[in-house]
């Protein structure tokens, strides 16, 4: 069991910055591959950005690539996106979420590949 709280949301100019956290509670964490998803007002849920259960493998949406960067610290059982040049297309409510993932799976970037999944941190930019 993997239990995820989302944290780092907020109202922001075009342009800037903000870093999301996932907290992950649980002792199977760096098992689990993260990613963090996105859900834009009446759109549904999309991938934005992947990490292996290492860290050592990353994949994102082209959408944010050179924009955005995933992390995790397994000592401290977090993930982070900090995401940078800020678009009000970013605009959406951010999800982290886990699998269990022994190797590293790029292409298993849908929705139902996740089990886990965190509460949403509501993210606006604003233009």
């Amino acid at each position: 069991q993997v239990r995820l709280v989302d944290s780092g949301g907020g109202l922001v100019q075009a342009g800037g910055s903000l870093r999301l956290s996932c907290a992950a509670s649980g002792r199977t964490f760096s098992s689990h591959a993260m990613a963090w998803f996105r859900q834009p007002p009446g759109k549904e849920r999309e991938f934005v950005s992947k990490i292996s259960r290492s860290g050592l493998n990353t994949n994102y949406a082209d959408s944010v690539k050179g924009r955005f960067t995933i992390s995790r610290d397994n000592a401290e059982n977090m993930v982070y996106l900090q995401m940078n040049s800020l678009k009000p297309e970013d605009t959406a409510n951010y999800y982290c979420a886990a699998r269990y993932e022994w190797a590293w799976a790029q292409s298993k970037i849908e929705t139902s590949d996740y089990v886990y999944w965190g509460q949403g941190t509501q993210v606006t930019v604003s233009s």
